[in-house]
């Protein structure tokens, strides 16, 4: 799968959909691009990236940064998140609650491979 040459930029599509001030986790990226992605290749992807590609916004499923190891500075994800108002605790995780983002899937080529992350409609109880 990663030898097909849209496989990388698949990935690139959805994170330059991510608004300012927003995240994506490399879990909910691989779960919406379906078999073939995990999150581990999904973060391989993201760190071969461009410039045209706001890589920063694709963090880990606890909410912090995961460059640290390849990026210098250390720091320089969560900087440039911060510049966009996302807030970090002292453990450098942001609450995924404020800032996760979800794409809209209703009518979109973003459509989950399963239903992790559609979203639901609410069920009416007959009475």
């Amino acid at each position: 799968m990663q030898s097909d040459p849209g496989y990388r930029e698949r990935v690139y599509e959805i994170v330059r959909t991510i608004p300012r001030g927003h995240v994506m986790t490399y879990g909910q990226l691989a779960e919406i691009l379906g078999e073939g992605y995990t999150p581990r290749t999904v973060g391989f992807v993201m760190h071969a990236s461009g410039d045209t590609t706001p890589w920063h916004r694709v963090i880990n499923a606890q909410g912090a940064c995961s460059t640290g190891r390849v990026v210098l500075p250390h720091d320089k994800q969560q900087r440039m998140l911060e510049d966009e108002g996302v807030i970090f605790n002292e453990r450098g995780r942001c609450d995924l609650k404020n800032y996760l983002w979800i794409p809209e899937t209703e009518n979109s080529k973003l459509t989950p491979k399963n239903t992790l992350f559609r979203k639901s409609t609410p069920q009416r109880t007959k009475k």
